[in-house]
């Protein structure tokens, strides 16, 4: 019998502990910190072994196969044992790809992804198609092939997951854009980033389907550097393209799939902001692609609700808009966020930095900021970049507070902008608590 272990027991870790039982595995889960209640009782309903506090080596290093918690880095004590001893590492997306003959639309990038996820899994499911949402969201992508017989399944992934994928394919793959983020992962290399998303493209063939960004630049050298084998789907909203492609011309999108143009004003778009139409773009090919009709698609990018803490109006309070963006990680997150801001903005930013270069909104900043408040542990880095380029900046160390001082120092006609460009882990749980805690916060004012 072959022993599978699994680092971490968060919903990906338990999901893939699920299916390798139930495919004939010794299966044993190991997590450093404390398991959740609700995973441990499924742990102990399956009567799967596991530990918690600690990995101890002599219940790992005997592993046939490991499959690793994309929150796990490379440089991990443990990790670097496995790869020492040979034992291969893998992430839960590649195992569960083992065991499914379904269609997987893969979807990356280093922002809009879970946006053009969702929205593609909704055109799916209006379509009637028999679909799974995994990977970064919904269920794990495990549980689901070990519990479900989904056609269809919808796959965010991030670049962790594709780290950790090796015979894994797409049929059809999604690269929204590749902008740095996560560079401690990467040695603050871009270059290791971004060939760790161009992975989403590995294993395809002739049949299969690439759908990519014309405008961003790094996909473009990458694929001169590594020419796709799949059929190509660019789309574009500078440049009118030929053949099967996206584009936008004055303020029409077209979208021409099968030799059979689907055409909508921008203002059709369930979703406003420029981000919002390479979105639409990427999702309408992803779906015509898969012969969904255009009718259908077209219903589907114009009444698309967009997920929570992505750019979520909470509530309007003495004439100042609260804004909950808590799932922009990262730099270019909340530049489109501040992007798409109309009134003077309150910022309210920080966090654990992942290697932020905060010049590249600076413009933004100095335009639209009128304060930022501080929500973070270690906030010098902050205060020195922004000190001087906008009116106050003011330290706070709960979402209450946050919102409290946003509020007292706001007027009529601003925003309260949260969008924090860095990770939640000082503070919080994860962007989900944090956007939670401030939602609960405007409620409270």
């Amino acid at each position: 019998m072959k022993r599978l272990v699994i680092l971490g027991s968060g919903e990906s870790g338990v999901g893939a502990a699920i299916l390798a039982k139930q495919k004939g595995f010794d299966v044993f889960v190991s997590d450093r910190g404390e398991i959740k209640e609700e995973y441990k009782k499924v742990l102990i309903e399956e009567k799967i072994n596991f530990e918690e506090g600690k990995h101890s080596a002599e219940l790992i290093l005997n592993a046939d196969e490991v499959v690793k918690s994309p929150g796990i880095p490379e440089k991990a004590e443990m990790v670097k044992k496995l790869k020492e001893k040979n034992i291969p590492v893998i992430s839960e997306i590649e195992f569960a790809g083992r065991y499914t003959n379904a269609k997987k639309i893969c979807i990356t990038g280093s922002n809009g992804k879970t946006t053009t996820t969702m929205w593609v899994y909704h055109t799916l499911l209006k379509a009637g198609y028999n679909v799974g949402l995994g990977g970064n969201v919904g269920k794990s992508f495990a549980l689901q092939v070990a519990n479900e017989n989904y056609d269809y399944y919808v796959l965010e992934l991030s670049s962790f997951q594709l780290d950790d994928m090796y015979d894994f394919k797409a049929e059809v793959a999604v690269l929204l854009n590749i902008t740095p983020d996560h560079l401690d992962r990467y040695e603050y290399k871009f270059e290791n980033y971004a060939k760790s998303k161009y992975r989403i493209i590995q294993n395809q063939t002739a049949d299969d389907a690439f759908i990519y960004c014309y405008d961003d630049e790094v996909i473009q050298e990458l694929m001169e550097k590594e020419k796709p084998t799949a059929r190509t789907f660019p789309f574009s909203i500078k440049k009118k393209l030929s053949g099967e492609a996206a584009w936008l011309e004055e303020n029409q999108i077209n979208i021409n799939i099968n030799q059979n143009p689907l055409i909508m004003t921008i203002e059709e778009l369930a979703l406003a902001g420029k981000h919002n139409v390479y979105n639409a773009m990427a999702s309408g090919i992803a779906s015509r692609v898969i012969d969904i009709r255009k009718e259908t698609v077209r219903e589907s990018l114009s009444d698309f609700v967009n997920v929570a803490h992505r750019l979520e109006f909470v509530a309007t309070i003495n004439g100042i808009d609260f804004i909950n963006d808590s799932k922009a990680t990262n730099i270019n997150s909340a530049w489109y966020a501040l992007e798409s801001m109309e009134k003077p903005v309150i910022w309210i930013m920080g966090g654990v930095d992942k290697g932020n270069n905060y010049e590249e909104i600076m413009d933004l900043v100095k335009n639209k900021v009128k304060a930022i408040v501080c929500l973070g542990t270690d906030n010098t880095k902050i205060i020195d970049t922004f000190t001087g380029k906008v009116e106050r900046i003011i330290e706070t160390k709960t979402a209450k507070d946050a919102v409290a001082v946003s509020f007292s120092i706001g007027r009529k006609g601003d925003a309260v902008l949260l969008s924090p460009a860095c990770a939640s882990f000082d503070l919080f749980e994860n962007y989900e608590d944090r956007g939670m805690q401030f939602k609960a916060a405007v409620r409270g004012l």
